[in-house]
């Protein structure tokens, strides 16, 4: 994702699993912490019943998820290259493509290929239609995107899969794509050719490479003319799927202790605590893919993820009505502040805590992207946004990447990552279509039961 947006640590109670300290014994380090605490920790503040099941949505609420994901799924039908299956990173909300001409982004493409994948199910396509689309773009990433070391760049042409500008080989950016490449291989098991492509792009990744000689951190990445990038992925953020590739991988794995070498960082807002690494959509990637419910870590403090960005969602809420005494646009029902568009660029603003850039913009995909954690509170606020707001910011592809109902301000564009979430968000919640698929790869179930990510 953009560097700006990596660099956000909320600067709170911070615990630091170390593997040396996790061997000897991890329970050690928190003998010293209250009972209260410990139970705070644990994030289990929001009841596992505040996800709703399929069967307690309303029609009104199904007609607005099935009217908004099929808007979703025509921006990845649309701007997808037909050649490659490489993603605009960007597209004006009016179907025209971004000026000056866009590139791809390799995590857009992952929820491309997941987009494929579902499509069927819901409608879009045909099955032979997403097969065909499927073998043809996990050819070209086989055997003709460049990569390096089975890495691929952050941006690149989409005609060609060359490298765009200075990007980088991206850490993040790859397991998003792989992660597309996996939903394939199971929804599509039948299809040898669709398997056999999908092992070779997942298998020959190098994932002790990315190590850079530290034994359980990930770099954010590398470039040809200065290597690795100085930033390892050490704290909690959307890095959680990447670490399961990584540990999961059948051909070149890293250590299963890598899980708890990052750091778990502690914020308390209004009546929630929960573990956080920065803005909201570092809540939601992960989860787009992995079904976390009814796990919880085995090691103190039991951190149960998906309960953890229920209560992450929730505080976000409460923290942008707490803004609305300077930004009047905030309200229960229009809310949500995470990385996106704004009148200044592309910003990798969020909260709690408040960051300094927030001029009352609302982004959609804030809670569009959690809307398989807290559909009360997500489905009412698109639907207040699309009813208060209307054309101006609901069009083609869904929501607009933002707007400011303080200013009047209102993108232009739609952002490829931010319709993906929204997208995999609104097809979990409606029949957990994503995780269904993905979870049967046992580089991800298999891995999570090693870590200590346990049923319960």
């Amino acid at each position: 994702m953009e560097e700006s947006v990596l660099k956000k640590k909320p600067a709170q109670m911070v615990i630091w699993l170390r593997p040396a300290v996790y061997a000897a014994g991890v329970i050690v380090l928190f003998a010293c912490m209250t009972m209260t605490t410990a139970l705070r920790l644990s994030v289990s503040a929001v009841p596992m019943d505040a996800a709703a099941k399929p069967n307690e949505l309303t029609a009104q609420d199904r007609l607005l998820l099935e009217d908004l994901s099929s808007r979703l799924f025509r921006f990845f039908n649309e701007h997808t290259n037909r050649r490659t299956g490489l993603v605009d990173d960007r597209a004006r909300a009016d179907g025209s493509r971004a000026w000056p001409p866009v590139f791809a982004s390799m995590a857009a493409t992952g929820f491309g290929l997941t987009a494929l994948s579902i499509a069927p199910d819901r409608g879009w396509l045909t099955a032979e239609q997403a097969r065909e689309r499927l073998r043809l773009y996990l050819r070209f990433l086989a055997d003709k995107a460049p990569h390096e070391r089975g890495w691929f760049y952050h941006f690149v042409y989409p005609e060609s899969g060359k490298r765009y500008g200075s990007s980088e080989i991206s850490s993040i950016d790859t397991a998003l794509l792989l992660c597309g490449v996996l939903e394939a291989r199971y929804r599509f098991a039948d299809d040898a050719e669709i398997v056999q492509l999908a092992d070779r792009i997942c298998e020959r990744v190098d994932y002790p490479w990315m190590l850079n000689g530290d034994p359980f951190l990930l770099s954010h990445g590398w470039k040809p003319e200065s290597g690795f990038i100085k930033y390892r992925w050490d704290t909690y953020s959307e890095d959680t799927v990447l670490y399961l590739l990584a540990i999961g991988s059948k051909t070149r794995p890293i250590p299963a202790e890598s899980w708890y070498a990052w750091k778990r960082t502690a914020v308390t807002y209004d009546a929630y605590t929960y573990i956080s690494g920065g803005s909201l959509f570092t809540h939601q990637y992960s989860h787009a893919w992995v079904d976390y419910r009814n796990r919880r870590e085995i090691h103190p403090p039991y951190t149960d993820y998906f309960e953890n960005s229920i209560a992450a969602t929730r505080a976000h809420r409460a923290f942008c009505m707490d803004l609305s005494g300077k930004f009047p646009g905030y309200s229960s029902n229009v809310w949500g502040i995470t990385a996106s568009d704004s009148v200044k660029g592309y910003l990798g603003w969020g909260g709690p805590p408040v960051d300094p850039s927030i001029d009352g913009t609302v982004v959609p995909s804030a809670a569009g992207g959690s809307l398989m954690f807290t559909p009360d509170i997500c489905l009412s606020a698109l639907r207040t946004m699309q009813d208060n707001y209307g054309k101006r910011i609901y069009g083609r592809y869904g929501f607009v990447d933002a707007f400011n109902p303080n200013t009047g301000w209102i993108d232009s564009d739609v952002v490829g990552i931010d319709v993906g979430i929204t997208l995999l968000s609104a097809v979990n919640l409606m029949d957990g279509g994503v995780w269904r698929w993905f979870m049967r790869n046992p580089e991800i179930s298999h891995t999570m039961d090693r870590v200590g990510l346990v049923k319960r």
